[in-house]
């Protein structure tokens, strides 16, 4: 009994003197990604075949409303041969229409996951190489820890963001504020 109770109480000593060695870092890596400037080429890429989608899938339902104007005021002069090929054909592009939004929606999704890959992968190898230089031993998402002790571990967000080129001053609030004026910009030119 003694020696069962030896042998746990060096087994807890060992666990405290390692917990004692252990050190951990937090990452805002959600951050980093937005804020590349790799993240700003892709969106940019992003949003570019996202317009050309928006101004071919308008084009189509231009063109469905403008044979279904047609259909509403000529269908009563029509042979019902004719009639009935033209409601075919409204149904044709209807169901184009149909099928372009869905191969988008998944072409679009397809595009900004390659678009983003290599930014993940980059973000994730400068935070290890970070963790691995600063003898880490784990280093946690900050966003999806419910508390930390700054005192306790090591911010590696602002060293990650000198080594991915991430200009200082940048934030994700001035991000969103850049969207949101090109987003502006973008609406005001449509208007006109």
């Amino acid at each position: 009994m003694k020696r069962i109770i030896l042998i746990a109480a060096m087994a807890v000593a060992s666990v405290a003197a390692s917990a004692q060695d252990f050190k951990f870092a937090y990452v805002d890596f959600t951050e980093l990604v937005q804020l590349m400037p790799e993240a700003d080429s892709a969106r940019v890429q992003t949003e570019a075949a996202s317009m050309e989608a928006q101004e071919t899938y308008q084009a189509m339902v231009e063109e469905y409303q403008a044979k279904g104007q047609q259909f509403q005021q000529k269908q009563a002069s029509w042979t019902p041969a004719i009639r009935e090929s033209k409601a075919a054909e409204l149904q044709q592009i209807e169901y184009r229409i149909q099928e372009f939004q869905q191969a988008i929606q998944q072409d679009l999704q397809q595009l900004q996951n390659t678009l983003q890959a290599p930014i993940y992968e980059k973000a994730q190898n400068v935070v290890n190489e970070l963790a691995k230089a600063k003898g880490m031993a784990v280093v946690f998402e900050k966003n999806s820890l419910l508390y930390i002790d700054p005192a306790q571990g090591t911010d590696l967000t602002p060293e990650a963001r000198k080594a991915l080129n991430i200009p200082e001053g940048r934030t994700l609030e001035t991000l969103q504020q850049e969207l949101q004026a090109k987003a502006q910009a973008a609406q005001a030119a449509q208007a006109q």
